[in-house]
């Protein structure tokens, strides 16, 4: 996840933002409700994606009042972390992570909407998120542009099983990965 924040994100580590990151027990794993998956590399263990749940809807500030609102804290699934490292990309790791997180999501019952946002700039970030969800909130689209962030809504009734479908069932040869 570090890597990303530095890689595709220019940010580097910034703890306010971040903070989930060095302590992602405290932030996914201590949770009932909340969750971290990894995706792993069967060829040799490296870690090739990541994607996280929790129950915190986006604040405001930095998020605008509108996004804020929509999308209370306990009853807003916000997925986080979705990042897979270049080289493993346009693979169905991704979809494959959304899936299983939205499958937790419904298991665990009590949220009414999924929520996330991402950085447009990230190469591919905003078509794989168009082509789940629905953007609710553009910031480049607001007077003074914001922070340049997308935020979407992800329907419920997204399901791992549209992921499975999308991408096949099982792991091809091709990407070798493993969604834990």
């Amino acid at each position: 996840m570090l890597d990303t924040v530095y890689r595709d994100f220019g940010s580097g580590y910034v703890p306010r933002w971040h903070g989930d990151i060095i302590d992602p027990t405290a932030a996914y794993l201590a949770s009932p409700r909340h969750t971290l998956l990894v995706a792993v590399d069967e060829r040799d263990g490296s870690v090739v994606g990541t994607g996280a749940l929790d129950s915190r809807g986006p604040a405001h500030p930095p998020n605008p009042l509108d996004v804020a609102e929509r999308f209370p804290s306990g009853e807003t699934a916000q997925l986080r972390r979705i990042y897979v490292r270049p080289e493993h990309r346009r693979r169905g790791i991704a979809r494959r992570l959304v899936g299983a997180l939205m499958d937790f999501a419904v298991a665990e019952g009590g949220y009414r909407s999924v929520y996330l946002h991402t950085d447009p700039t990230v190469p591919g970030a905003e078509a794989f998120w168009r082509s789940i969800g629905k953007v609710v909130h553009d910031e480049r689209e607001d007077p003074c542009g914001g922070q340049g962030v997308m935020h979407f809504e992800v329907p419920l009734g997204w399901s791992g099983e549209q992921a499975r479908a999308a991408v096949g069932a099982r792991p091809t040869e091709a990407d070798g990965a493993h969604v834990m």
